[in-house]
């Protein structure tokens, strides 16, 4: 199990490299550059030509690709030149990163209370009223935009019930103590139950719209697999072999049902930390996925090469976790 993760964290590494070459490339051949970025209308031949030897920007590019790559490993990105000019990225990113957890989390709980035993009932349905109810519900889930779907949801249960709070992570009229700048946690640890509640009202509706195309796809994902194993001559021969019905999911349908559902959840899960740009755009929440609209907008160099490396190091950090869990269900997996 041990050099099962170790060959898969030099790997990480590896993949790592490569996405890191390629941003440093990207951001490099975008129009006005770093430069310009920094300098704006303020740019002269002789202010850019001094902010290039600055930045080492006058250097051969394999020698800027290493101190880049330097830089990056001691989590120094640059400052910021649009979102909060002067601010180091890197503290931006920290202080809008737990708004972000706290809606995916939310968000995918959701999706995987939802969509594996929904899946599973409805395999166990099959061709009956819920499954065939179930499958439309999912193609909704999938066919509805994500942004669509937020401002229907903050029209009807914010703006005309009234029942949920419309946008924000918690009303600034309470006087809430920020620990550890997630909102719900600090308000349980601060025993604020107020803000807690709050907080948690707060995420509702934007994790229900965040939620939706996960929790399609791993409701799909759960119905294809446990059909599948349901089909499997070793299910036919427990049950022939009068095994206990609860046995017989147990170990034998959801057991290996799983592999293809860790796999989706776990993309599900580094798709939304990547940022979930238009959920937080819609209810104005302050993380990672609005930073990175903004970045967009306001040509932050600094803060686009951070998201973006953060993004694709999320990504790889969930592949390998989901890796791990594989060789945790299904041993055989360790010898590939």
């Amino acid at each position: 199990m041990i050099r099962f993760i170790v060959r898969r964290l030099l790997q990480m590494v590896l993949v790592l490299l490569a996405l890191s070459l390629l941003l440093f490339f990207w951001l490099r051949s975008l129009p006005g550059g770093p430069v310009s970025a920094l300098l704006g209308d303020r740019a002269t031949p002789a202010t850019r030509k001094a902010l290039e030897e600055q930045l080492g920007l006058d250097q051969p590019l394999p020698m800027q690709y290493v101190a880049f790559v330097q830089r990056a490993a001691s989590g120094d990105f640059g400052v910021s030149t649009g979102i909060q000019p002067g601010t180091p990225v890197t503290q931006i990113f920290v202080e809008r990163l737990p708004a972000t957890i706290e809606l995916s989390a939310l968000a995918i709980t959701l999706a995987v209370v939802a969509g594996v035993p929904l899946g599973y009932l409805a395999a166990r349905r099959r061709g009956g009223w819920f499954d065939n109810l179930s499958v439309m519900s999912s193609l909704v889930g999938v066919a509805v935009p994500v942004f669509f779907l937020a401002y229907v949801l903050r029209w009807i249960f914010a703006l005309e019930l009234g029942w949920l709070p419309v946008s924000g992570r918690q009303d600034a009229s309470i006087d809430a103590t920020h620990i550890t700048n997630f909102f719900v946690l600090d308000g349980i640890m601060t025993q604020e139950w107020d803000a807690a509640w709050d907080a948690l009202k707060h995420l509702v509706l934007p994790a229900l719209a965040l939620a939706s195309i996960p929790f399609a796809v791993i409701f799909r994902i759960t119905r294809a697999s446990v059909l599948d194993v349901l089909d499997e001559d070793y299910v036919r021969t427990a049950q022939s072999k009068g095994l206990a019905a609860r046995t017989i999911r147990g170990r034998h349908v959801l057991r290996n049902a799983l592999i293809p559902v860790i796999t989706v959840i776990g993309l599900q899960v580094g798709a939304l930390l990547a940022g979930a740009v238009l959920t937080e755009k819609v209810f104005s929440i302050a993380g990672v996925g609005n930073a990175l609209a903004e970045a967009f907008t306001q040509r932050d160099y600094a803060m686009l090469q951070l998201l973006i490396m953060a993004a694709a190091s999320i990504y790889v950090l969930v592949n390998l976790v989901v890796d791990i869990l594989y060789a945790v269900v299904d041993p055989r997996v360790r010898t590939r």
